[in-house]
């Protein structure tokens, strides 16, 4: 995931946090171990995990799934808002950053809220589809493999309730998907996913100009 895409001027960025962003001292505390990772461009903004927490709490939000946990800021930040009878389902592949997560919720006192699932993004929703979790799920953040984001997408749409909410990471793709000659298999992906969705009569959508850019996603009754 990047989140240093310059879509507003660093002082602007500045100011929107000093003046909007909430952090409780566990949050900063993750993003300090998070930003001391080599892959720490992959973590979340924390403003975009503030408006992550926000989603949770305007949709009421109980079941949330989250594809891509990495150390945890999103799920965290989720977590948080949560009321104590929520739960979020997240998966990832890699334990050392995983258990850098699990350590802060930890922490957070959320732990009781997460259920972990370590192995490919895919695997876990056929997984929880074999399950019988279709129209389960109130929210989902969908951040894995940008490769695999359209078979994410249709999975997820299946897993989601009716008039449920689905967060897309990434769907600028750093500027990528403007780029002619890029075609690597995540940017052709990604711009396959945002043409799809736009036609998509299955659901109501806005991107935003969020951090790398996110499209909000909502499931019609």
């Amino acid at each position: 995931m990047l989140n240093r895409m310059p879509i507003i001027s660093a002082s602007l960025l500045r100011y929107l946090r000093k003046t909007s962003l909430r952090e409780t001292h566990i949050q900063n505390e993750l993003r300090q171990v998070t930003d001391k990772l080599p892959e720490s461009g992959w973590e979340v903004s924390p403003e975009q995990g503030q408006f992550l927490a926000l989603l949770v709490q305007i949709t009421g939000a109980k079941n949330i799934l989250e594809l891509g946990t990495f150390t945890g800021n999103s799920s965290l930040a989720m977590g948080l808002a949560l009321p104590i009878d929520g739960q979020i389902v997240t998966c990832d592949m890699e334990p050392n950053y995983t258990n850098i997560a699990r350590e802060h919720w930890i922490k957070a006192g959320i732990d009781k809220k997460i259920e972990l699932r370590l192995g490919p993004a895919m695997s876990t929703l056929d997984d929880l589809i074999k399950e019988g979790t279709e129209d389960h799920f109130d929210m989902a953040f969908i951040d894995a493999n940008k490769k695999d984001y359209d078979q994410y997408y249709e999975r997820v749409l299946t897993l989601i309730r009716p008039g449920g909410l689905i967060v897309i990471d990434n769907v600028f793709w750093g500027g990528r998907v403007l780029d002619k000659d890029n075609n690597d298999k995540s940017t052709r992906s990604i711009r396959k996913l945002n043409k799809k969705i736009l036609l998509d009569q299955r659901v109501s959508l806005s991107m935003l100009p969020f951090n790398d850019g996110v499209t909000l996603v909502w499931k019609r009754p």
